[in-house]
Parts: C-alpha cells; structure tokens; sequence
C-alpha cells in the first residue's frame, strides 16, 4: 500500500512539473508608489502590447474586465484597479524584444503607496499596519484590498503563476518610507528568503532587480537612500542595482513622470539582461 503510493505521489509530481511552461517566464513585482504606478497612463502605453506579455490580476477589477487569479494581456494599470504606469509595463515589453518567439512573460504585481518595506514582513506586517491605521489610512485601504496581508497575497498569486510558467526574478521599487533605515538592506533580504522558501525556490536562485530612488541629479527628496540601496549585493547575491540617473521627477522629488517610468522599466530589462551576460 505504502509503495503504491509512493508511486503514485511520484506520477502526481511529475504531472506538476510537467504542467509548467518553461518557456512562460514570471516576474514577482513588489514595492510602494513607484512600482504601484505613479505615471499616468496615455494612449500610446496601452496600444500594440504582445498578446505574450500577461499580468496574473490579483484583485478583482470589474471595471477593467478582469478577476483575481486570471490572466490577462498587460494593459495598464498592472497593480491594483485604478493605479498608474509602472516601471514593470516597461520592463516587460523591453525583455519581450529580447526574448524567442516562442518564449511569453508574466507579471505577479502587488505594490502598496506609501509603505515601508515591513509591509512584506510576513511576521511584522500586521504591527506595521496596526501603527500606521491612524496616519496614513488610505495605506490601510490598498492593504486592504490585498485581503489586509499584501505579503500573503503575493504568495497566493505566484503559487498559481507557478502551475503554468517558472519565476524568474523580483522587481523591487521601495526605499522612500525607509530612507536612512541602514537595516533595509537586511530587511530586504529577509523578504526575498521568505518568498523563495514559500515558493519552494532555492535560495539565491532567482535575480532580485532593485531600482533607485529619484536621484540627487534629479533633486531627489529621499537620493540619500541610493548608498543604501547599492549595498543590497552584499547580502543577497544576485541583487541587481538599476540607476535612476537622469530620470526625470514631478516636482514632490519622490515619483517619476510617465515618460521617466517608461524609462526607468526599459533600464530594469537592460539591467537584468546584462547581468544574465555574466
């Protein structure tokens, strides 16, 4: 009895494996305003998208046509139901033009405005929110439509990202509510260990691309966190650094205009290709 279901827990693993799509990439996008989508969106970011370049909704948008835990091409907004562009539009389109024919990419976006990164702490996030409800509600609010626990929400939808494609790499765009916080950098590692773990990845398996705040050039108001973020190589080994050198701001210094996104996503592709170089 025991040996035939050992044999049968064996086939059940190898229909698993086999239902993934090696050649579907997934991105996991996580992050505050920036990654959330801060540029507004025009006309020419939501026309001639590759039908091979898919966002995995994680929310239901029934403004948009579109329910939780389906996928769909990504048209912005790729966050949640009423967000902006993203540095992720863009990256996704530049790593396309990369990438075989045969090859698709997908995207696992779950960003909140204005958190800190113990938002993703899978032990801390509920403290950090309990502390933060009287001052900043409307943070609440778009954790809230997480289900309260952005972090476990990201978990469920990479787990049915799985079943069809393979992860590839995390975009990260957070660093403005922790500028100065020298424990980021472990705070950030931190998160990545826990995904990996949960998602069943090994450790230091999969690149972590990490993007700056609005640069100095750019009178940026948090650009003293960019010497922060440039250490994150030095705790997790495939940590991407990409510049904000040179990206155009609004004028708050804290997000960047529509064209910078666009900017800013094709720089995340190039970075990461030329990594993968090495």
């Amino acid at each position: 009895m025991k040996r035939n279901l050992l044999v049968f827990g064996l086939f059940f693993l190898t229909i698993q494996t086999f239902a993934q799509n090696k050649n579907f990439h997934i991105y996991l996008c996580i992050g505050q305003s920036n990654m959330e989508g801060a540029g507004r969106i025009q006309a020419q970011d939501t026309l001639d998208i590759d039908s091979r370049f898919k966002i995995l909704e994680a929310l239901d948008c029934p403004e948009l046509g579109r329910e939780k835990g389906k996928w769909y091409t990504a048209k912005p907004p790729l966050c949640r139901c009423k967000t902006g562009l993203s540095p992720a539009d863009y990256f996704g389109r530049t790593m396309l033009k990369s990438m075989k024919k045969k090859q698709s990419l997908g995207l696992v976006h779950v960003a909140v405005a204005g958190s800190k990164i113990e938002i993703f702490d899978k032990e801390k996030y509920k403290t950090y929110l309990d502390t933060s409800a009287a001052e900043r509600p409307w943070m609440i609010k778009m954790a809230d439509a997480y289900g309260g626990n952005p972090y476990q929400r990201l978990i469920e939808m990479a787990k049915i990202a799985q079943k069809e494609g393979v992860i590839k790499g995390i975009l990260l765009h957070q660093g403005e509510s922790n500028t100065g916080d020298k424990t980021w950098p472990a705070k950030v590692k931190k998160i990545y260990d826990d995904l990996l773990n949960d998602l069943n990845l090994a450790p230091n398996s999969i690149p972590l691309i990490a993007g700056e705040v609005v640069n100095a050039d750019q009178g940026g108001k948090c650009a003293v966190h960019n010497e922060i973020i440039a250490t994150l190589p030095q705790s997790i080994p495939k940590a991407i650094i990409v510049s904000s050198k040179g990206i155009p701001a609004v004028p708050d210094k804290l997000h960047f205009t529509t064209e910078g996104v666009r900017e800013f996503g094709k720089r995340y592709a190039e970075a990461l290709l030329e990594f993968s170089k090495k």
